[in-house]
């Protein structure tokens, strides 16, 4: 199984996000947008793993207490000289660091190793292979540079604000169509 922890984004920012890259692809069509359902934050990316059982105990030990994060503003991976990812901001209080350094920890045990840097983001439209650094022979999408230049036309970009009450384990099925995502379990955050 391919699995991932993340913490999900509220319907109502989600769908500012749907309207925003909507717009974005009426305007520049040939650029490959993700889908809404894969707006999420990750917290820790395991890759291919047989461990579910007990990546799930080691989540469930976890104790960390509700935050805040806002989603806004935008920004490219590596840089906006050569976008390769098109990314929506998160500006969150240090709870959201703490809970992806407590996964890390927690799942460091079960031969996780920890992130070299924990950079919370939402992405929206990638290019080539997705990765952030391009593959050999890859080139930049001359579509995101449109993208950029749109964005630059306009006001930094508010999607909103929300309380993250849990985070969940999701398994991430790659198909042609992209990967679909299926949460598998949740854990809720809690107030000390």
């Amino acid at each position: 199984m391919r699995l991932f922890v993340a913490v999900d984004i509220d319907a109502a920012i989600r769908e500012r996000l749907v309207q925003f890259v909507r717009r974005l692809k009426q305007q520049v069509p040939e650029v490959r947008f993700v889908s809404a359902e894969s707006y999420h934050v990750t917290l820790k990316f395991l890759g291919e793993t047989p461990k579910l059982d007990a990546i799930r105990e080691a989540l469930r030990t976890i104790k960390a207490p509700p935050f805040e994060l806002a989603v806004r503003g935008t920004g490219f991976f590596p840089n906006e000289r050569q976008p390769r990812v098109l990314w929506a901001g998160i500006e969150a209080a240090p709870e959201l660091r703490e809970l992806a350094e407590r996964t890390s920890a927690a799942l460091a045990p079960l031969g996780f190793p920890a992130e070299a840097a924990f950079n919370p983001h939402l992405t929206l439209a990638r290019s080539g292979s997705g990765s952030p650094q391009p593959k050999a022979g890859e080139r930049t999408n001359p579509q995101l540079q449109r993208v950029r230049e749109l964005i630059a036309s306009e006001a930094p970009q508010e999607f909103g604000t929300m309380t993250a009450r849990e985070f969940f384990l999701y398994e991430s099925k790659l198909t042609p169509q992209g990967a679909q995502y299926s949460r598998l379990d949740g854990f809720e955050l809690v107030a000390r």
